[in-house]
């Protein structure tokens, strides 16, 4: 049975000469892996793969069976076609960060229609906006992310909270008897990300790329220590560079 879908592409693998196994958080179906045949011929005029490339945004129409694992795509096309995200290198890079942290949190094929919403909107917003925008992006994409998920960060600051319990989730009074919490001027500016709504609100937070680079590896600890098997991200030591 056929069904029409929107999707996001996270992985491909290539197999054999002309065809490629891709992996696709679908918002009907949640991550799905598909084979597609005939897509990687040198012709420029078959230049299929392009639309395969980790980020992009397609409509699909699809063949879906629950009992198996592996599904073949009927049709494809672009649903939204980035001006700037795969030939901008700092938004391509963003982008391949997203993906990856997409990957590393989906561990269930399950449907979540408001996730892939999310996950739609910060794209097609990083496609479009401004370089102080685009900078923090990964950040906002990071925090809000975890909404989603089941361990969404929760943003009491205050003057009394201000220890930032990455157990916990949570700001606290005192600092925790552990060492995964963040204090200071890093947690106030957690808690600044974690008030905005929109992509573009993130514009009226000046930071320098040092204070970035911290708050993503603490924010990359906190995943790890909500999600089994989390392991260490690819693109971050990349992402710091172009940051």
């Amino acid at each position: 049975m056929t069904y029409k879908t929107k999707g996001i592409v996270l992985r491909i693998v290539k197999y054999g000469e002309t065809s490629l196994i891709v992996t696709i958080f679908t918002e009907l179906f949640g991550v799905q892996s598909y084979m597609v045949n005939g897509v990687r011929s040198s012709s420029r005029k078959n230049a299929k793969g392009n639309y395969f490339l980790p980020g992009a945004i397609l409509d699909l129409v699809v063949y879906h069976n629950e009992q198996k694992s592996l599904h073949r795509i009927k049709e494809f096309q672009w649903a939204y076609l980035y001006q700037h995200a795969f030939s901008d290198v700092i938004k391509n890079c963003i982008v391949l960060y997203m993906v990856e942290l997409l990957t590393k949190s989906l561990k269930q094929p399950e449907q979540n229609a408001d996730l892939f919403n999310f996950c739609e909107d910060v794209l097609k917003e990083l496609d479009e906006t401004n370089k102080i925008t685009t900078a923090n992006m990964p950040l906002f994409f990071t925090l809000h992310l975890t909404h989603f998920l089941g361990f969404k960060m929760i943003d009491n600051y205050s003057n009394d909270n201000v220890f930032l319990d990455l157990q916990e989730g949570c700001f606290e009074p005192m600092p925790p008897t552990h060492n995964n919490y963040i204090d200071g001027e890093k947690a106030h500016i957690t808690s600044q990300l974690l008030k905005i709504l929109q992509p573009f609100e993130l514009e009226q937070i000046k930071l320098n790329k040092e204070t970035r680079r911290e708050l993503l590896s603490q924010y990359q600890s906190y995943y790890a220590l909500h999600i089994s098997d989390f392991g260490q991200m690819k693109t971050l030591t990349v992402l710091h560079e172009v940051l």
